[in-house]
Parts: C-alpha cells; structure tokens; sequence
C-alpha cells in the first residue's frame, strides 16, 4: 500500500504543478482589476449582453465544427474498418495533423484566396474571383479539416473492436442496414463518438489564430477574446474571467460526454 502511494506521488506533483497551480492563477486573476485591486466586477462585466452573445457564437461555432467532423469521419473510420490495409490508411489521414497548424493554416489562405487555385478554377468557368477567406465558411472549413483525424481515430478504435457476430446476428433476424447501425452498431460505438466530441468541441471553443487568419474579424470567438484581453488591452484580469468561463464550460463538456463501461443494444 505504501509503495502504491509511492508510486502516485509523482503524478500528484505533476497534476498540482502544472492542472491546479495554473486554473488557480487564472481564478486568482479574474479577481482583479487593472489596478491589482481585488474586484468581482470583471464577472458582472462578463453577464453583460456583449459577452453572453460573445459565449453564445463561440458555442455555435464549436457545435458546427464538431457536427459536421462529425459526419465526415463516422462513415469514414467505418469505410476504413472494411478496407484490407487500414492501419495503413489511418495513418495517412493521420500523418496531416503532424504538420505545425500556422503552416495548414496559411497554406488555406493562399488556397482561399483571391489568386488560388480554387479562384483560378472558377476563373476557368467565366467566372468572377470570390473572396472565400474571411467568411464563416472558410473558418468552419479549415476548422474542420484539422479536427477530423482526432475524431476519426476514437470512432476507428471502436469500430474496430465492434463484434460482427452482433451484426450477422441483428441481419439473421431481419433488421435492415439502418436498423442494425440505430440500434447495434451506433449504441456499441458510443464511447469512441463522444471521445471525438471531446476533443473537437472543447479545443473548438477556444480556436484563435485560425479565427484571426482564417475568418478575420468576422468570427469573434471566446479564444480570441482573451488573446485581445492578454495581449492588446492588457486587461489579465477581464481575460482570466473569461478563461474562467471557458474552462468551466469545458467541464461541463467533458462531464456530458463522460464514458460509461459497457455499452448495450437496445
């Protein structure tokens, strides 16, 4: 029993140094003003309708960016389960995401923009070069592109754990193919949906620098309003408020897609 403890000092340390130490920092900060005095007016001033509306569009923009991953890379992770060299094929759609996301990000905008080869293709029809960068389009778009290998991969896993016999079985008695995804293959891969949710949804919330060179000033998100708050009104106090807020909704996010053992067929 000793040794166990032992052996769980050192995460303790780690969890204190570098989970609490910082949330408590940010808390610490919220809690004052310009000044360095101690106020709670950075979270009255957080329930004012700009920021309440600030909140609600961050939230949108994370619940498309996340819906529309999601569409993508369930029929995608499954199409990859039936082919002959998945592992393979996973780890192309992976490979991507190991490249640093300032390049993909400024590699979209010369795709995106006026003179790329997307307005060089309309171009070919006859027709005017459209401005695609700095519209909601383009954010949901890129934001999506990178967040779809980190969806794909818990919904592969699952897939790929899934019994067939429970497949075989659900057609032997009749179901038809939506009926055996609805009520067999969906339930049994529940776990692998809400782990791609969680690392779609929550770093969705918090997007910045692909909200500032991809959309511009068009999307005003949680994320680039504490970068404005950091780093040009120097307002540390407003900007850990809203830090504040952002990592409690993040709880809330990882507390409603919580995994449960065992998954059942209804």
């Amino acid at each position: 029993m000793t040794r166990q403890r032992g052996a769980l000092f050192p995460y303790i340390i780690w969890i204190a140094l570098f989970v609490i130490a910082p949330i408590a920092l940010v808390v610490y900060y919220s809690m004052l003003d310009l000044s360095g005095n101690f106020t709670l007016a950075n979270y009255k001033s957080f329930f004012t309708p700009v920021y309440l509306k600030m909140t609600l569009t961050s939230f949108w923009y994370a619940f498309l960016i996340t819906l529309f991953t999601l569409i993508i890379a369930y029929p995608t992770a499954y199409l990859l389960t039936k082919t002959k060299h998945k592992q393979l094929w996973l780890m192309l759609i992976i490979i991507p995401s190991w490249i640093n996301l300032l390049l993909k990000t400024y590699a979209f905008i010369g795709i995106f923009g006026l003179y790329g080869p997307i307005n060089a293709f309309i171009e070919i029809f006859g027709l005017e070069p459209k401005q695609i960068l700095f519209t909601d389009f383009s954010f949901i778009f890129v934001s999506v592109y990178i967040f779809i290998p980190f969806m794909i991969i818990p919904i592969f896993n699952s897939l790929d754990k899934l019994n067939p016999t429970l497949i075989y079985a659900a057609r032997d008695l009749g179901a038809s193919g939506f009926t055996t995804f609805r009520r067999v293959i969906f339930p049994l891969t529940i776990d692998g949906v809400k782990s791609g949710i969680q690392v779609t949804f929550i770093p969705a919330l918090s997007l910045f620098m692909i909200t500032r060179l991809i959309a511009g000033n068009q999307v005003i998100t949680l994320g680039t309003a504490i970068e404005q708050q950091f780093l040009v009104s120097q307002n540390w106090g407003m900007g850990s408020t809203i830090a504040v807020f952002l990592i409690l909704s993040m709880v809330l996010i990882m507390f409603l897609t919580g995994q449960k053992k065992g998954g059942r067929v209804r």
